[in-house]
């Protein structure tokens, strides 16, 4: 476990001071808030909700897969496969059902309250991709124990799936300009920053798409993708349309944010 460990953190370190720097470099949009005020506010999250699950479920998707490898649970414990095959449909189910678990977070009106802290942030970059509220972070750790208990991954696959995530949700969170020609045929694989940021829209319609965190294929497949936003990248506006100012989005207040009850709750009990 402490190598698990290890490995998710260098990895997460590595990726968040290269796309920081990437996008310091190459920048896509231009920032609304202080940037420094944002990391902040982000960082302060992510270390948070880090410190909760280190003390309560911890590395428990890991430990799922090694307790159901040993005693034959699960879907893919019950073929023979090679471990190549094992390793792919393990990443190909674990990214499904990461997928299916965002698309609940937007349709059920308790989990949406968890969810809005991580869509009020103003700005995107590569803070956001993990900027989640610590109840968020649990709720989804319980979901992940739940599917690889009843697919039986492989425990090495979970924790190459874990880095994948991580990694993955930095980089499409990222406000990183990436050339249209290439931007245009990457996205037919991995879900981008242009392909993401849609998501990101305070436009409801365009809030409800673009769910997948790393491979962009469920998206296509169950017609959830938007191909681009109405108001052009450089101009749409992100966010919640109901929290708008920076004033308001403190630590303290995102902390408490699922506690109040949002317009978009309110309509959806309608």
């Amino acid at each position: 476990m402490e190598s698990e460990a290890l490995i998710r953190l260098s990895s997460f370190v590595g990726a968040l001071v290269v796309l920081l720097l990437c996008e310091r470099l190459w920048p896509r949009r231009p920032w609304r808030q202080l940037r420094i005020q944002r990391l902040g506010i982000n960082l302060g999250l992510i270390a948070l909700s880090g410190i909760i699950q280190r003390f309560t479920l911890g590395a428990a998707a890991v430990l799922m897969a090694f307790y159901a490898q040993q005693h034959g649970w699960g879907l893919l414990n019950l073929v023979d496969l090679p471990f190549w095959l094992l390793l792919i449909a393990g990443i190909l189910l674990l990214d499904l059902a990461i997928y299916l678990q965002h698309v609940m977070f937007h349709a059920v009106p308790v989990l949406w309250r968890l969810h809005q802290v991580h869509h009020a942030d103003l700005d995107l970059d590569a803070t956001t991709g993990l900027r989640f509220h610590p109840l968020e972070m649990l709720t989804s750790l319980i979901y992940k124990v739940l599917v690889v208990a009843a697919l039986g991954v492989n425990p090495i696959v979970v924790i190459l799936f874990e880095v994948i995530l991580n990694v993955s949700s930095m980089f499409n969170h990222s406000n990183l300009r990436i050339p249209a020609s290439i931007e245009r045929w990457l996205r037919w694989l991995i879900v981008t920053p242009d392909m993401h940021r849609i998501h990101h829209s305070v436009h409801r319609v365009e809030t409800d798409s673009n769910y997948g965190f790393f491979l962009s294929i469920w998206d296509r497949l169950l017609g959830t993708y938007t191909n681009k936003p109405k108001d052009g990248h450089e101009t749409m506006l992100l966010g919640l349309d109901y929290a708008q100012q920076p004033e308001k989005l403190s630590l303290g207040r995102l902390l408490i944010m699922p506690f109040v009850v949002s317009p978009r709750a309110l309509n959806e009990k309608k």
